[in-house]
């Protein structure tokens, strides 16, 4: 059924570090061999070997309108018959900076980068030499991208593979890196109060995608906004997943809550590398060439990911019903898995909001990383190959989010509900 990945994974493995160009697709986490993917088309994913799959990993997220989208496609077609990059300057950067601008509150001023993980590593230098102060709180399990000062307690790809410290990260910068758990504000008002001046910014997932689907309780990210202006700290949102997803806005939008920087990542280039950050005019007018943060790349608005982008965000803010077509399908699926899952009699829970949902197999709620490590993941492990092997492909990671894209039909959703209830009877 594998048999061309199998051997693809074999090669691979020979001039490619653990055979794969990110730690989580080497399946580490579920066991097995990673699938080679060829294609993919609306929802599906196609294999190496022609295997059909139900797509929920939307390339993590940005494949908000389904993979190949016509619209899209066509754009980058036509704007690389003009070569795929200048270094230098293109209208389309403006252009897609106002468009981000008009969409997503509190942004006065944007700067694009080439990931999400620049984005991140790039707004915290910034809230550094804007306050110049060197402490930032993050909370373990969110995941900022594999800048050095984020790989301290991160989640995801590093809680798949137990890696609790790692090497190339110095004793200095992870004693400026000060973490708690998510959803804890008593732990984050003691490490202000520790830390008194100290602290240049606060960055946080609103809604966490990397241990899960992890929503903020009640409050939660109210009380921090209300730390950072009383504490002069730097509010950051990490919106590399929720950014353009959970409203036309992100989660500023969803949640009404307002952040001093956001940062962006691939879901601004419809899939393409890039990332972008943004926020105050007083805070982002500190980078370089207007101020002495410096921060520079070849490939910052790159004009293929400008168009893909621009395309992508164009259809959403001209057509928000998306959203809420997005949410019903994912309510859908929820409920669903709910009456499948109920049935089995195994101890489960469901976080969901828009179209983010995870399922983890656990007794207690679902909350912050220690919860999230301590269900039953091994049952998840079995659950996902039973899933792959019906042809429905999740996040091979109990600690992912799930991402729907809206061209996922009810008759996926079925199917996909359908596969559940015949997994659980082969697994429990």
């Amino acid at each position: 059924m594998y048999e061309k990945s199998k051997a693809l994974f074999e090669r691979a493995q020979k001039s490619i570090p653990g055979g794969v160009n990110s730690p989580v697709r080497a399946f580490k986490s579920v066991g097995g061999t990673p699938l080679f993917i060829q294609k993919a088309k609306g929802a599906y994913l196609y294999d190496a070997d022609g295997n059909q799959y139900i797509d929920y990993i939307a390339s993590w997220g940005p494949m908000i309108l389904g993979h190949a989208y016509e619209p899209v496609i066509k754009a980058i077609q036509e704007k690389a018959l003009l070569s795929t990059s200048y270094g230098a300057p293109t209208e389309l950067e403006i252009e897609m900076a106002e468009l981000i601008r008009s969409m997503a509150p509190n942004i006065d001023m944007v700067r694009m980068v080439s990931s999400g993980t620049e984005a991140c590593m790039s707004a915290l230098r910034l809230a550094r030499g804007y306050t110049g102060k060197n402490k930032f709180i993050k909370f373990e399990g969110c995941y900022h991208g594999h800048a050095d000062a984020f790989l301290v307690k991160a989640g995801s790809g590093m809680a798949t593979f137990n890696i609790q410290t790692v090497p190339g990260v110095t004793g200095g910068v992870s004693n400026d890196t000060l973490t708690c758990a998510y959803n804890d504000l008593d732990a984050v008002e003691r490490l202000v109060a520790e830390n008194k001046n100290e602290i240049a910014a606060i960055i946080i997932e609103p809604v966490v995608g990397n241990m899960g689907c992890i929503l903020p309780k009640a409050g939660f990210l109210e009380a921090l906004r209300k730390i950072c202006d009383r504490e002069s700290i730097v509010f950051i949102f990490d919106e590399v997943m929720t950014g353009f997803r959970l409203a036309p806005g992100g989660a500023q939008e969803r949640l009404s809550i307002n952040a001093d920087l956001v940062t962006f990542g691939k879901v601004i280039g419809g899939g393409m590398p890039v990332g972008a950050f943004g926020g105050k005019k007083e805070i982002m007018e500190n980078i370089a060439p207007l101020g002495n943060v410096y921060q520079a790349g070849t490939l910052s608005g790159n004009p293929i990911a400008m168009i893909a982008g621009l395309t992508m965000l164009t259809e959403l803010k001209s057509n928000p019903n998306i959203y809420a077509e997005l949410e019903q399908k994912t309510i859908y699926l929820k409920e669903g898995l709910d009456k499948v899952l109920k049935a089995s009699g195994t101890p489960y829970v469901i976080n969901q909001l828009g179209s983010m949902i995870s399922l983890h197999f656990s007794d207690h709620a679902v909350t912050d990383f220690d919860t999230a490590a301590s269900a039953n993941n091994d049952l998840f492990k079995k659950y996902f190959h039973a899933m792959l092997k019906r042809g429905i492909y999740l996040p091979p990671s109990a600690f992912e989010s799930w991402f729907l894209n809206n061209a996922l039909s009810y008759e996926d959703i079925d199917k996909t509900i359908l596969a559940t209830e015949e997994s659980l009877k082969e697994i429990l």
